[in-house]
């Protein structure tokens, strides 16, 4: 007989997706092994994002945020997606993913920095420089195309790994590694520049402990125990190893904790490295660290476009605003520098509270570079945002930089905020001292004892801070005079040049380089923080030229902050010589002027002492010692005469014999006006050389009508060609020759000797003699 066919049973039929579960099922119809497959994932993704929620909190703007988040979803779920594939095969298709998304991060991060250029240029410029940019950018970092390119493709890295590693191997502890390097990562770059990140790293934790949790899916039943179905023996001997394991290892993690807490607790009031110390931020050229030195050059070539402006918005009664280029807060005794520490910025930059009482009035403008070069970017002070350029921002100073330098045709527009003092505030206000202004009243190493002396008479005369400061602005504009060709140079000798120097020989005249200098000199000498700042003062819209460049100085007030003070001269002023208000005050009297020693009265008066009738028959007589004095007196002042004449040749002899031809023609031309001078023409300083050579043709004229008869014929042309030559020396300078030199002392000494001849007898022989020339100083 054959064997009876198996029984078939219908198999039970499997429950709809939405159907209720069963004793494995999850809520709602879920499969438990889909539940159990979430956690982890998810984990992944919240501690990836919160990363980048540490990270974003140095950031101005979420868009950091989101971008971190998006990559972490992203490679996340790719790894997911592609599980069931070759594990080679992950990798390529994760990096595709992320191009795509670092792309189109850049693009929508130079959109929100409203950046020029098209992708493909922004991303290679983020590409470059992503990692310095993002390590030297100021606090608030603007999310920009090289500072989100770093964290978005280290998210979505970070991600990969630990999907991989946790999801495909099984290994999800050891795949919380990258989320944690990540984390630690973005807290270290933050370093202390935001709070402690305590709400972020406590979620953190919860979310790596649920994903721990969740047990991973297993074909037995939750609860079945591991050793069941072995032999007793073997059965008592694992669970044995699995109970000395766990005590292993509790005892392990115990004595890390003993260890470990004090130190963990011990750093939580400490402050984080910052990461920027290690980083070089941008720097400026040598030109832009002293833009001082520029003054002179752009005063020699007035006409020299440097930029164009147009003014947008702005206070219109206050006039066209100042220009700021630089700050030069450092002075070693040769050269002012900007000593600036610039931070890579966006669009968007620091706001500071404004003074007390002070006036703002927003000013918005759109700049063109054109001959400007280098890499200080000019703005009105003080800028709050800067878009059409990348710029880098000094807070302590409020200026900017192209770290790619300027280039012609550049344009940017500059929102600022322009401060006016409370004037008054600033009559009474003080002036703040210790370490944290220490730098702007350090006053270096030799400075010479004139402008020691200087500034102590101004500071004894002026009790308050604003006045010191408007005593040495005033000093400056009454004494000195601007003239363009005047040579760079503001260190000490420079300096003392220019304030006590004989105007002659070229002193007491110079730019705004050696007037700012000097005030900012002599405020630190009187105690007073300095500062001097380069830039331009336009007249209106449009053209900003060399003209226009101008150096001033600040003083730093309490309570109202950085006050500029104006001390160049005014145009309808002549300058009064500088001996006439500084004589600085011996420190002892001479002996002519100690007191005698007093005398008590007596009740007594003494008798006259009459006739020594004891002296001897021997002594002189009264005749003798008269005509003794007498001629003792003629041979003193003979003696006088004749070392004050040989001082005079030797003066006049070393004017027209040495030195090189532009310095002898000078001299030629001293002897002129010295001659002038001793005729009682006194030469203005204001005039020109055709002027004075005018002066002089009329000064002989009339001398010679007064005689009868001419002693010399008055000779015009010789006084306009020795002016000629003057000019030649002045404005080209080196082109003088020898010969030249030679004409120059015939013509001076022609005309002097024709001058003197004028003169009456009497006259004459002083002109010899007169001391005037060797103190006189123009």
């Amino acid at each position: 007989m054959g064997r009876d066919p198996p029984v078939v049973t219908a198999a039970p039929p499997r429950p709809a997706v939405d159907a209720p579960a069963g004793p494995d099922g999850g809520p709602g119809g879920v499969p438990a092994r889909v539940l159990r497959a979430v956690p982890v994932p998810l984990a992944l993704i919240v501690m990836i994002a919160l990363a980048g929620v540490v990270l974003g909190r140095v950031y101005a703007d979420p868009l950091l945020t989101r971008l971190t988040a998006g990559a972490a979803v992203g490679s996340v779920l790719v790894s997911v997606a592609a599980r069931r594939l070759p594990s080679w095969l992950v990798a390529p298709l994760s990096v595709a993913a992320l191009t795509g998304w670092t792309l189109l991060s850049l693009r929508l991060a130079a959109s929100h920095a409203a950046l020029p250029g098209g992708l493909g240029e922004v991303a290679a410029d983020a590409a470059r420089n992503a990692i310095p940019r993002l390590l030297t950018a100021m606090i608030p970092v603007e999310p920009a195309p090289d500072t989100v390119l770093v964290p978005v493709v280290a998210a979505w890295l970070t991600g990969l790994a630990a999907a991989e590693v946790a999801l495909r191997a099984g290994r999800v502890l050891l795949g919380y590694l990258p989320p944690v390097l990540l984390y630690a990562g973005a807290l270290y770059v933050v370093g202390p520049n935001a709070g402690p990140a305590v709400g972020p790293t406590v979620v953190f934790a919860a979310v790596a402990a649920v994903g721990l949790a969740v047990p991973a899916g297993r074909s037995g039943p939750a609860g079945a125990d591991p050793v069941a179905g072995l032999a007793p023996a073997v059965r008592a001997t694992v669970r044995l190893r699995l109970l000395a394991a766990s005590a292993a290892g509790v005892t392990v993690v115990v004595a890390l904790a003993a260890l470990l807490a004090p130190v963990v607790a011990g750093q939580v009031d400490a402050r984080p490295v910052d990461p920027r110390r290690y980083v070089e931020p941008p720097q400026v050229e040598s030109l832009d660290e002293n833009p001082l030195i520029r003054i002179s050059g752009w005063a020699l070539n007035p006409d020299q476009k440097l930029l164009d402006v147009r003014t947008e918005a702005g206070a219109a009664d206050a006039g066209p605003p100042r220009i700021r280029l630089a700050v030069l807060s450092d002075y070693d005794g040769v050269t002012w520098r900007v000593g600036a520490t610039y931070r890579n910025a966006g669009r968007v930059l620091p706001a500071g509270e404004p003074a007390p009482g002070a006036t703002t009035d927003p000013v918005r403008q759109e700049i063109t570079v054109a001959d400007l070069t280098g890499k200080l970017l000019p703005a009105v002070p003080t800028p709050r945002e800067v878009t059409g350029a990348r710029v880098a921002y000094d807070p302590a100073t409020g200026t900017l930089i192209r770290p790619e330098g300027l280039a012609s045709g550049l344009r940017y527009t500059v929102a600022s905020v322009r401060e006016r003092p409370d004037t008054n505030l600033i009559s009474t206000a003080n002036v703040p001292a210790g370490d944290a202004v220490a730098r702007v009243l350090r006053v270096a190493d030799g400075a010479p004892e004139q402008l020691r002396r200087l500034a102590t008479q101004l500071a004894e005369e002026n009790g308050a801070p604003y006045a010191r400061a408007t005593a040495i602005a005033d000093f400056l504009a009454e004494h000195y005079r601007v003239t363009a060709d005047a040579p760079s140079g503001h260190a000490y000798p420079n300096l003392a040049f220019f304030l006590f120097g004989p105007r002659n020989g070229g002193g007491q005249r110079g730019t705004s380089e050696q007037f700012a200098a000097s005030f900012a000199v002599l405020g630190r000498l009187a105690g007073l923080p300095t500062r001097v700042v380069v830039g331009f003062e336009p007249k209106a819209d449009g053209p900003v030229r060399a003209a226009d460049a101008y150096a001033w100085p600040e003083v730093l007030f309490e309570g109202v902050g950085w006050v500029p003070f104006d001390p160049m001269p005014r145009p309808d002023e002549q300058p009064r010589p500088v001996e006439e208000d500084f004589r600085p005050k011996p420190e002892d009297p001479p002996p002519s002027e100690v007191p005698a020693p007093t005398v008590e009265p007596t009740a007594t008066p003494p008798a006259a002492a009459g006739p020594d009738r004891r002296r001897g028959p021997g002594g002189p007589g009264t005749p003798v010692l008269v005509g003794g004095g007498v001629g003792g007196l003629v041979l003193l002042v003979g003696a006088l005469l004749l070392v004050l004449a040989a001082l005079r040749r030797s003066l006049t002899r070393t004017r027209l014999t040495q030195g090189d031809p532009g310095r002898r023609i000078a001299g030629a031309w001293r002897e002129l006006t010295d001659a002038l001078r001793l005729a009682g023409h006194r030469v203005g300083a204001d005039l020109s050389a055709a002027e004075v050579a005018e002066q002089a043709r009329h000064a002989l004229a009339e001398a010679q009508a007064a005689q009868v008869p001419t002693p010399h014929p008055a000779s015009g042309g010789e006084v306009d060609e020795l002016a000629g030559l003057l000019n030649q020396v002045a404005f080209a300078p080196g082109t003088a020759t020898p010969d030249q030199a030679e004409r120059a002392a015939t013509l001076a000494t022609g005309y002097v000797a024709a001058l003197r001849a004028a003169r009456p007898g009497w006259r004459r022989l002083l002109w010899t003699v007169h001391p005037g020339p060797l103190r006189w100083r123009r």
